[in-house]
């Protein structure tokens, strides 16, 4: 199939609202017009890490800073499984940790299969900031946190252990994969001068292989920002963002004039026309541009997102290729 006909195909896709609990509400983006108030919005309900971002950029904090101390609270919370402290290990009963950040020059840092640190996003700031390079993985990213000062502990929670002592009573050396659940959390601000920044940190898929790396640290394929265009992050099954650099892809179709939404619907049936059947992964993706309209889509139902906007907080369900 010609790009051109696939394109003109995919936009012709529209799946119907999902029913949503009350929490959740349609989405409707703000007038435009004089509207240049902070935006914060994050993937799944993590509803205090976005307020977070939220009142930080309220602050007059830079987007990115804001975006940094807002996944921190995740990442800090020893009950989310998928994220920081807490997080799922690998199958050897390792928590590492990855994260990207980047900002609204263009410049961005990223840590893969970091162990014992738990704000991988700070330091993959850290890493843009204060070296040469934009990754820096395993042992070579835990040295440079210990230098940066960062206070190191053990990331294996007893709740998360048990959790896997009982996935190796019956593993087949097969990772766990959601299709509902939270998983990564991506997070994109527009502060005050206009500007968007973004990051993108997890814990990896649960009882992956020692030393597999999915998409959120890969800038392009887990966090993509063009400040001149917009942001987008994913969420899901990592291997299929990364066959498709989904979040640059989004921003390209958004540079092109396509709404987020548009481009997030877009990018997600980029990857399923690759497949045979409905998959049985999820991949979603959310998205901001300049004018602060937001966009978000999934290959299956229950994928969710927090927005903030003029001081206030909301969750909201996206639609899906595939209903529940």
């Amino acid at each position: 199939m010609k790009r051109r006909d696939f394109i003109q195909k995919s936009t012709a896709v529209i799946s119907a609202p999902l029913i949503a609990p009350q929490f959740f509400q349609p989405h409707k983006t703000l007038p435009l017009q004089g509207n240049t108030s902070p935006i914060a919005v994050c993937t799944w309900n993590f509803t205090a890490a976005n307020a977070k971002a939220g009142v930080a950029l309220e602050a007059g904090k830079t987007a990115l800073k804001a975006a940094i101390e807002g996944v921190a609270v995740e990442e800090n919370n020893p009950k989310n499984t998928t994220v920081g402290y807490g997080g799922a290990p690998d199958r050897e009963g390792h928590v590492t940790l990855d994260a990207c950040v980047m900002n609204h020059q263009g410049n961005c840092g990223a840590v893969l299969a970091v162990e014992q640190v738990k704000n991988v996003a700070a330091l993959a700031y850290d890493v843009m900031e204060h070296t040469p390079h934009v990754m820096l993985a395993g042992e070579g990213a835990l040295q440079f946190a210990k230098e940066r000062g960062y206070t190191t502990e053990e990331l294996l929670t007893p709740e998360s252990k048990k959790r896997w002592k009982e996935w190796l009573k019956n593993a087949k050396y097969q990772p766990i994969i959601n299709i509902e659940n939270h998983d990564t959390i991506g997070m994109l601000c527009r502060d005050k001068n206009g500007n968007i920044e973004g990051v993108c940190t997890t814990s990896g898929l649960a009882y992956k292989m020692r030393g597999r790396i999915g998409d959120s640290p890969i800038i392009g394929s887990g966090l993509f920002v063009d400040n001149n265009v917009g942001g987008a992050v994913a969420t899901g099954m990592g291997e299929e963002v990364v066959k498709t650099v989904g979040s640059f892809l989004i921003v390209e179709f958004m540079r092109q004039g396509h709404t987020p939404q548009e481009a997030c619907e877009l990018a997600v049936q980029r990857v399923l026309e690759k497949q045979k059947g409905k998959p049985n992964f999820q991949v979603a993706y959310l998205a901001l541009n300049k004018k602060g309209e937001v966009g978000a889509y999934s290959i299956h139902g229950g994928f969710t997102y927090m927005h903030y906007q003029q001081q206030k907080n909301t969750g909201h369900k996206a639609n899906a290729a595939y209903s529940l």
